[in-house]
């Protein structure tokens, strides 16, 4: 079992930055990605990034490459997700998750979930 806690979420203003984190603990897989995933109210939850632990291979969605970069720290086992140019559109519930598939996770898919950090963007 992989136990996952977020942290970072909060208000931000429209423009400004913010980093999200996820620490991982447990019985972790060999080789994994962590990735992001966000939903809005009322709408799908959607893919926003994954890092493969192993070798820091990043991966991101299409509606927030160019302004998000995710990185893991791995003597503290966690992900960081840092946004800029935050955007109204930004604003949902973040959640961690950790599954060996990529395409899985493309797909909204993960075997373990964290339980979500909401972040609300201010215009």
């Amino acid at each position: 079992q992989v136990h996952l806690v977020e942290s970072g979420g909060g208000l931000v203003q429209a423009g400004d930055s913010l980093s999200l984190s996820c620490a991982a603990s447990g019985r972790t897989p060999s080789d994994y990605h962590m990735a992001w995933f966000r939903q809005a109210p009322g709408k799908e939850r959607e893919f926003v990034s994954s890092i493969w632990w192993s070798d820091g291979r990043t991966f991101y969605g299409a509606s927030v490459e160019g302004r998000i970069t995710i990185s893991r720290d791995k003597t503290k086992n966690t992900m960081t997700l840092k946004m800029n140019s935050m955007k109204s559109e930004d604003a949902a519930v973040y959640y961690c998750a950790v599954d060996q598939s990529l395409s899985r996770l493309q797909n909204g898919l993960a075997a373990y979930w964290g339980q979500g950090t909401q972040v609300t963007v201010s215009s």
